[in-house]
């Protein structure tokens, strides 16, 4: 019997967060929250993980603000978009759900950033945590991406500079080069999913975040995230952590290895056949990792 699905908004401030919960909060085990990535994205392509409530976990989905369903500020300046935003929207969300006492969290890209920023303040209810296809240092992450660019096929990555420099990064010739890059090292499912299709289609709604915070592109970031790093506060983190990246991941091993490096209690997989978002490419593999994880933290008892 599938797990029952209730939504609703939790104020943040003047705006709304929208959320989904999959399965019921009265659980005896501690639920699990879900950090979409972007900057800018939706919940949508983080769907698949819903089905981790099947084993009787509660799993939290929500919109960050600015996108989906939550409040959208579309004229709100570049500088009001900022990591320290996101993270107290997740801090209201989990005192809104009164979870804040036993809670774990997953973050994918993006949201595995925010995530790891979130654990480094050692809350005292989170139990464990999933950092998914994230890069630890974005200077590192330009420069994976130009080296996985300067693999393409001939002439796409000439394509992409072009634009580039031109300022010309929403033509349909910018758009048909990214794809490239997509499809070796964003998502390897042909077609692509409908989940993935929903979540560029919100982007392109509404690029407002996206463009403030990451820029055109994954691999061309000129929003406020450019020099973002963790590397030097990671040590702070002191949950179970488990990390995940594909094997053609845009999260490169380069950018993720800091985070193996530098948190104690911490164990990394890399799946197979995967890129950057391996929840989709391989659902049933992606999610009994997760949930024999976050079953071992549950019997670690956790922080105090």
């Amino acid at each position: 019997m599938a797990a029952a699905v209730t939504e609703g908004t939790a104020k943040f401030g003047d705006h709304q967060t929208w959320y989904r919960i999959t399965g019921e909060l009265s659980s005896d085990q501690a639920p699990l929250v879900v950090l979409h990535g972007g900057p800018g994205c939706v919940h949508d392509y983080l769907l698949p993980v819903a089905a981790i409530a099947e084993t009787g976990r509660p799993v939290i989905h929500y919109d960050q603000l600015g996108n989906g369903r939550s409040t959208h500020l579309p004229d709100k300046p570049s500088d009001f978009w900022t990591v320290q935003l996101f993270l107290d929207e997740l801090q209201s969300l989990v005192d809104t759900l009164r979870i804040a006492e036993e809670y774990l969290v997953l973050g994918q890209s993006w949201g595995g950033m925010l995530a790891a920023e979130h654990a480094t303040l050692r809350p005292a209810g989170l139990r464990g945590l999933v950092i998914s296809d994230s890069p630890a240092d974005m200077r590192l992450w330009s420069a994976a991406a130009a080296e996985l660019r300067a693999a393409l096929p001939p002439g796409v990555d000439d394509t992409l500079r072009a634009h580039e420099e031109a300022g010309t990064t929403d033509s349909e010739e910018y758009r048909a080069a990214m794809r490239v890059f997509y499809e070796r090292h964003v998502c390897r499912v042909v077609p692509w999913p409908d989940e993935f299709e929903r979540t560029l289609a919100a982007i392109d709604e509404d690029p407002t975040v996206y463009s403030a915070m990451n820029g055109p592109s994954e691999f061309h970031v000129t929003g406020s995230l450019r020099d973002w790093s963790i590397i030097d506060r990671l040590g702070a983190i002191d949950v179970p952590t488990l990390i995940i990246s594909g094997e053609f991941d845009e999260a490169t091993p380069a950018t993720v290895q800091p985070y193996q490096d530098n948190i104690a209690d911490s164990r990394w997989e890399i799946l197979a056949n995967c890129s950057h978002l391996p929840q989709l490419e391989d659902t049933e593999r992606f999610n009994t990792l997760v949930a024999d994880f976050l079953d071992s933290c549950d019997h670690s008892g956790g922080t105090t």
